[in-house]
């Protein structure tokens, strides 16, 4: 995520302050009302709860004080299921949360806050339990959890083996087969159901993927590893054992969601589950901000959430924002308002402002780069730091001629969404170690492990893991594998190194250090840039040393990675100063004082990709609505009239004129400055043209309305 950026969000009063005789006077009276919901009521009477969030409404100190509530109340926080979408999100809520107290208690800031151990993420939490309930549900205790990459491997190994990439028909490619069985496991819908749906091309397989599935969870089973969808599936249907969920939910007084728009039908059905009648139960968030379906998420979940549990929840939304000044409120408050079904909210602030959004009419996408680029300096000339402004857009490939521009113009920018750290080869290599050690049964990650091996290539590890998977003792037998003359010495290095991960005594993270000494030798003798890799093996190396063990850090790893390796160390970046480019999904939660939106036209808001169905529209709405809210101060949706595209017809190469957004209609454009047409040698501001051109701008721009 975008570094260095400030919340919007109130905060408690800093550490060392004189307490407050209310620790909660600062909050709004929403708020209060939330954090103070039922709290004079034994625990069994208490109703469900749903906070509806709007953008820059204080969400997350809403629910930090809620949960400090509670404690302050006389709450075990060691009984306290708080579950959240990022470990950096747990950590964020335990730190607000012993600030409220500290305060309250006037504590020094030196005194430890109180610890709620089970705060961390649905699928981080679903480990736990499932390690905990492993022997009543049938999984082996020493279970692995594969990373999304080599689950494709896996499910491409068996698509292998199947025949089916021999096929002379377009058999779905191992990333799609991944995809679909996602799918199908989150939204709980039938093979049938998601083909049809979400991937029409490949329905003619159906047959084919469902034996293909059948044999990717026998085979997990055989190797004693879960993929991450399995966390969600195989906790859902351990709770489907009324015992188990009634232990499982009787561990919890208070069952907190953040983020619950987020949440897909698995996660619904294990918080139903775990309270059936809603008791203790505060979901928070905002059904205008649901923009993951293709993950798997549904909107459905917060729409139908007062109706979940067997008591009728209570309903309290935060409307006062904290982030916007009232203008752009107004302006993306019209936008949502056309949804077809959301949780009414009307967001306001208290910022005021005469300046109203800017929807900016631009010739093409040249000159919206240039535009953009203008107006990026412009702000910086006034004091902005490129740090505070944002350029989002719907889709990574739409930036292209802007970044074409920056590096022209020397301004330097980080485009959010490339290659994530644990997606490197060297990195998938050393963890590939670790899993092999850990569980010797995980043919991926000993497939990948071995090849690591000089000399030892795909036929002599299949040998070798053909022959561990049919012994009493895998891990025995590859160290007493008998290895080929002409690799013996290498083989015997890397088994005295794998004895020694694999040595209990040995304490941790003893076997990193080890798998690292040994894989050292092999980056540079595969890669190029062997030094620059090398950093990266380090920082893993450190980084394992804040774990207890190598479960933790496996597990951890895998269900919550960082971004890049400066998620740990100082942003590698050449400049102190650096302009935010980044798609709307990887901007949500994000805030800048100024923001341009890329490409608001039909096609682009909403794509063309995903105007299938009234479903796949009002989330495209929803998108728009979420880029409009990260602004601050300043907001800018540019309208290319014109796209060149490149095709192989027999008209060839060609410009297409291009409509604006229909989800900025006629009647919404009070809420914007009057609609400009400017040229980009202008910085944006308005410069004298001749009549002739005034008139055919104002007849196109009349024109392109009346296309709505």
């Amino acid at each position: 995520m975008p570094p260095d950026l400030t919340s919007a969000e109130p905060e408690v009063s800093p550490p060392g302050e004189v307490a407050e005789a209310d620790p909660f006077a600062r909050l709004n009276a929403e708020q209060r009302s939330a954090v103070e919901h039922d709290s004079k009521l034994p625990a069994a009477q208490q109703s469900p709860l749903l906070i509806v969030a709007g953008a820059g409404s204080g969400k997350t100190n809403t629910l930090a004080h809620r949960v400090a509530k509670l404690i302050l109340d006389g709450a075990d926080p060691h009984r306290i299921l708080l579950l959240t979408f990022s470990r950096r999100a747990a950590s964020d809520m335990g730190r607000r949360v012993g600030q409220v107290i500290r305060q309250v208690m006037g504590l020094s800031p030196s005194a430890a806050p109180p610890e709620l151990p089970w705060s961390g993420t649905f699928h981080a939490i679903g480990a736990r339990l499932l390690r905990d309930y492993a022997a009543q549900i049938g999984l082996e205790e020493d279970f692995t959890i594969q990373d999304r990459g080599d689950s494709e491997d896996l499910m491409g190994l068996l698509r292998h083996e199947m025949g089916l990439s021999a096929t002379d028909k377009r058999f779905p490619l191992k990333a799609t087969c991944l995809n679909i069985y996602s799918r199908a496991v989150n939204t709980r819908e039938d093979l049938g159901q998601v083909l049809q749906t979400h991937f029409p091309w490949c329905r003619e397989w159906e047959a084919q993927l469902a034996e293909l599935f059948s044999r990717y969870v026998d085979a997990k089973e055989e190797q004693h590893v879960l993929d991450y969808d399995d966390l969600l599936l195989f906790w859902a249907d351990m709770l489907s054992d009324e015992e188990i969920a009634r232990l499982a939910g009787e561990r919890f007084d208070h069952v907190l969601v953040d983020e619950y728009q987020d949440t897909n039908r698995l996660q619904a059905e294990i918080l139903q589950r775990m309270k059936p009648d809603g008791a203790c139960v505060t979901a928070v968030g905002d059904d205008a901000q649901s923009i993951y379906s293709f993950r798997g998420a549904t909107v459905r979940n917060i729409l139908d959430f007062p109706a979940l549990f067997s008591r009728p929840a209570r309903v309290v939304t935060l409307e006062q924002n904290y982030r916007s000044t009232q203008p752009i409120l107004a302006a993306s408050n019209a936008v949502i308002a056309e949804a077809p079904e959301r949780h009414h909210k009307n967001l306001w602030s208290d910022k005021a402002s005469s300046q109203k959004p800017q929807l900016v009419l631009i010739p093409d996408e040249v000159e919206q780069a240039r535009w953009v680029a203008n107006r990026v300096l412009a702000h910086r000339e006034q004091g902005m730091t490129l740090k505070s402004q944002a350029v989002l857009f719907r889709t990574a490939t739409h930036s292209a001629a802007l970044e074409l521009e920056l590096v022209r113009r020397n301004i330097p920018f980080v485009k959010f969404g490339g290659l994530k750290f644990l997606e490197s080869t060297h990195i998938k290599d050393l963890l590939s170690l670790l899993r092999l050690a850990h569980n010797p049964s995980g043919r991926m990650a000993g497939f990948r492990a071995l090849q690591l091996i000089p000399g030892v290539g795909p036929a002599t590890a299949k040998k070798v893991l053909d022959l561990m998977a049919a012994a009493p003792d895998p891990a025995d037998t590859l160290l007493n594998f008998a290895a080929p003359a002409n690799v013996a010495l290498e083989w015997q290095a890397f088994a005295d190194t794998y004895a020694l991960m694999r040595r209990a005594a040995e304490p941790w993270p003893t076997d990193i250090n080890a798998a690292r000494d040994w894989y050292l030798p092999q980056l540079e003798r595969k890669y190029e840039d062997a030094t620059a890799r090398a950093a990266d093996i380090e920082q893993l190396a450190a980084l394992a040393g804040g774990y207890a063990s190598r479960e933790k850090f496996l597990t951890e790893l895998t269900l919550d990675p960082p971004e890049s390796s400066s998620d740990y160390s100082a942003p590698p970046y050449r400049d102190e100063d650096y302009l935010t480019l980044s798609t709307i999904h990887s901007a949500k939660g994000q805030e800048w004082r100024s923001v341009h939106v890329l490409n608001v036209v039909d096609g682009c808001i909403p794509s063309d990709l995903a105007t299938g169905n009234e479903a796949e529209i009002a989330e495209e709405r929803r998108l728009l609505y979420v880029a409009m809210t990260r602004a601050r101060e300043h907001l800018h949706l540019v309208v290319p009239q014109r796209f060149y595209i490149t095709q192989q017809t027999p008209q060839g190469d060609r410009h297409v004129n291009a409509i604006r957004s229909r989800f900025v209609t006629p009647r919404m454009l009070p809420h914007f400055e009057d609609s400009l047409w400017l040229s980009a040698e202008t910085n944006g501001a308005r410069t004298p043209v001749p009549e002739s051109v005034k008139m055919l701008v104002r007849q196109r721009a009349k024109n392109a309305w009346k296309k709505s």
